[in-house]
């Protein structure tokens, strides 16, 4: 028999009209345009879906971006309300509809391997690992991420570029003498995959000529245009692209790098001050991440690239940083990063199948965030 605790599970929603990358293959999110005349129209989609999951005992983590929240924010409160429970989360996010759209895949992804709770704190984590934004003519109509009069000036010059970051930190600057290297505030763990949209009055080739040699990507894929792309950047010249790592443990780090608590209302592991489901106020922790009781075995997508010609290519890269040791394995365990069985491949990019539910943190305390406890009654 067993000594595992049964946790939650989650299923992760999309409350917008962005579409997948299909980085992630079948591991999506589910999307929910919110079309409709009214509240009923706009949310039935999303009702029928928080109620089938619901009832088969999982919890639905709600993303939708911050900049678009109206219609997002009602639709939750309104499956809150009709099914009287608290195992709705909203969780807002700032980033752009093209990196909103990979880590609410990302999060789909891991989701079948940890308790809600942890998959809510995912939203504020993955960000921090990648980096995304988007080469615009003008910030004049971007009000989406802060900018300066100066530069707001500076994009009625003509000839201008402006590199615009979402993640991890939102940046603005003006890419000048041609290249952009002094602009760029991060890098990912090599190796690293570009995943590229450009707006549908777009010239890509100085963004292909300048930003793509300065990141040095394994591989760089062309997606098509986000409708919400232009809302976003506020205009239609614009090449919105997500850069992130390929490396075997690309997705386990942002998981080790949370700090959860156990929330004192509704038991659910958090990391934030209030809990996405229940409301209540909790008191995150301080200091190192928490240990694991077991392996993550968590594989991530890897490139398949083909060596590139003799004389041809990039420079070298540094290596990759090394990866944390491995927790011991349970006999028969798989190796981390050895692809299980039902190994793709997607546009280019490799895909895994849902892995079994075998990751259990430890909150420090002695407790198992996945601890089954009597359900607390929603607060009114």
């Amino acid at each position: 028999m067993s000594s595992d605790r049964p946790r939650s599970v989650s299923v992760v929603a999309l409350l917008a009209d962005v579409p997948s990358t299909g980085h992630l293959g079948n591991a999506r999110a589910r999307r929910f345009a919110l079309d409709g005349d009214d509240l009923a129209g706009q949310s039935a989609g999303f009702l029928d879906f928080a109620r089938e999951n619901i009832a088969q005992g999982k919890k639905v983590v709600a993303l939708y971006p911050r900049w678009r929240s109206g219609r997002a924010e009602r639709a939750v409160q309104f499956a809150r309300g009709a099914l009287r429970t608290d195992h709705v989360a909203a969780v807002p996010m700032d980033l752009s509809p093209l990196a909103l759209s990979l880590v609410a895949d990302q999060m789909a992804y891991l989701a079948p391997y940890l308790p809600s709770g942890l998959v809510a704190a995912l939203a504020a984590e993955l960000p921090e690992h990648m980096l995304a934004g988007g080469w615009v003519k003008s910030v004049a109509s971007l009000a989406t991420i802060p900018i300066s009069v100066r530069q707001h000036m500076g994009s009625l010059v003509p000839g201008t570029a402006f590199l615009a970051f979402c993640a991890p930190v939102q940046r603005v600057g003006r890419v000048r003498r041609s290249n952009p290297a002094p602009n760029i505030p991060f890098h990912p763990v090599n190796p690293v995959q570009v995943l590229v949209s450009a707006g549908r009055d777009a010239d890509q080739s100085h963004f292909d000529a300048q930003f793509i040699p300065a990141i040095q990507p394994v591989s760089s894929h062309d997606l098509p245009d986000q409708p919400l792309g232009p809302a976003y950047w506020g205009t239609t010249k614009y090449v919105e692209f997500v850069v992130f790592s390929a490396h075997q443990d690309a997705l386990t780090q942002p998981v080790r790098a949370i700090r959860p608590t156990t929330c004192a209302w509704c038991r659910e592991p958090v990391a934030e001050t209030h809990c996405p489901f229940c409301g209540a106020a909790n008191q995150p922790p301080v200091g190192r991440p928490p240990t694991y009781s077991r392996a993550v075995q968590v594989p991530t997508p890897t490139a398949l690239v083909p060596p590139p010609a003799q004389g041809s290519g990039p420079p070298a890269r540094p290596a990759p940083r090394a990866a944390p040791p491995e927790a011991p394995r349970p006999a028969g365990t798989p190796a981390r990063g050895t692809p299980p069985p039902g190994y793709g491949s997607v546009s280019g990019i490799t895909s895994y199948p849902q892995a079994p539910e075998s990751f259990s943190p430890s909150l420090g305390d002695g407790t198992d965030p996945g601890e089954t406890r009597p359900h607390h009654p929603t607060r009114r």
